[in-house]
């Protein structure tokens, strides 16, 4: 059978996962507990500990996904109606979805050319007197800089919020560990991040007021030391407890997946190095690599011919930015032209597994090669 006709790793297969034994008994110690709510159990309460832990953070709350974790960050942050959030127009929609939702609006900054990721530059013009939070997406895994969107904030006094969904265990150039900077950092556990639960979410924080405001609008406002009286507003937003035990056996292998992934991804990497035409988009150092991001030119062809030869790529990674949208109100085209370019014809990302051998990523290579090739006319390896 040719190369191209085998099907690489994906993340909706057992090749593409770590899911094994630690998670089926993880399953069976609720199943056999007779208790599979979390307000009553002790799994997604351990599971917020170990993040903790993980994070050297004061506090953790699970939740039922990514989206959910997102949504309790901005209502801790006081985001209301009428508020704005300034974002990135490069995410899932996700990122989006809980703004709207409280009836604030999302107000786009664009991207860095370079990789995707907000430029501070242009949250700083954004912002306004009616913006309540700054949301930073860490883009494929590679970080944001941090560094100046936390000087930016400071200055305007504006709560941060990392979205460290494609980030697990990611690190900014200093060293330090994505989630750690912001006022909140939310994660999620859906099917195609580094570790699964199906879908869940985490969020992390230092702040004991936030926690608290994030704890009670995951369980519909409900302080239950205080019997049944609902002080605040709040959702269903709880991790089940089957959920949470998968999630604990899932975090306990997260090191295991991001080193995985360095590994094969810095292998790519190191094969793709002074091939004309294209570049890594962003820095390796630190890289949790949820996807490997490229910047070719006309990556519609790209992905086109490396479907051809058996290798999935994502032109663009969106079909459009989040602003274009008919869901988003007030977005235009025009809008980011920077995110813009990446999107319709720069941007290529190539989905990624710590499934992969040296065999697949050295396969990935040589079909990289080959579209080069086809499409500078040089020799094909």
């Amino acid at each position: 059978m040719p190369e191209r006709e085998i099907p690489l790793p994906t993340v909706l297969e057992p090749r593409g996962r770590t899911i094994g034994a630690e998670e089926r008994a993880a399953v069976l110690r609720v199943l056999d507990s007779g208790v599979l709510c979390s307000a009553f159990g002790e799994e997604a309460r351990s599971l917020e500990a170990e993040m903790a832990r993980l994070y050297g953070r004061a506090h953790a709350v699970a939740c039922s996904s990514g989206t959910a974790a997102l949504h309790l960050a901005v209502v801790a942050c006081g985001v209301g109606p009428g508020d704005e959030v300034v974002t990135t127009p490069v995410s899932d929609f996700g990122t989006v979805a809980p703004v709207l939702a409280l009836g604030a609006r999302p107000v786009f900054a664009d991207v860095l050319a370079g990789d995707g990721n907000l430029d501070p530059d242009a949250v700083r013009a954004a912002i306004t007197p009616r913006t309540k939070a700054v949301v930073a997406v860490h883009l494929f895994g590679g970080a944001a800089d941090v560094r100046r969107l936390r000087e930016v904030c400071d200055r305007h006094g504006l709560p941060l919020v990392e979205d460290c969904a494609q980030a697990w265990l990611a690190e900014d150039g200093a060293g330090r560990l994505l989630g750690t900077v912001g006022d909140v950092a939310c994660f999620s556990l859906q099917q195609f991040k580094h570790i699964t639960t199906g879908d869940g979410g985490l969020v992390t924080t230092d702040d004991p007021g936030l926690a608290r405001r994030m704890r009670l609008f995951m369980d519909k406002g409900w302080d239950r030391s205080e019997g049944r009286i609902h002080r605040e507003t709040g959702l269903n937003y709880r991790m089940p407890e089957l959920v949470a035990a998968v999630g604990r056996a899932q975090l306990a292998k997260v090191a295991g997946v991001v080193r995985a992934r360095r590994e094969s991804a810095g292998r790519l990497v190191a094969a793709l190095d002074g091939l004309e035409g294209v570049a890594l988009a962003g820095r390796p150092a630190g890289h949790a690599w949820w996807m490997v991001p490229l910047l070719v030119e006309d990556n519609a062809r790209w992905a086109e011919a490396l479907g051809d030869e058996g290798v999935p790529a994502l032109p663009g990674y969106l079909e459009r930015p989040l602003y274009a949208n008919p869901a988003v109100p007030g977005g235009e085209r025009g809008l980011c032209p920077r995110a813009e370019e990446l999107i319709d014809r720069t941007l290529l990302a190539l989905p990624w597994t710590e499934g992969y051998t040296e065999a697949h990523v050295d396969r990935i290579a040589r079909a990289l090669h080959r579209v080069h090739a086809l499409h500078h006319g040089a020799a094909p390896v």
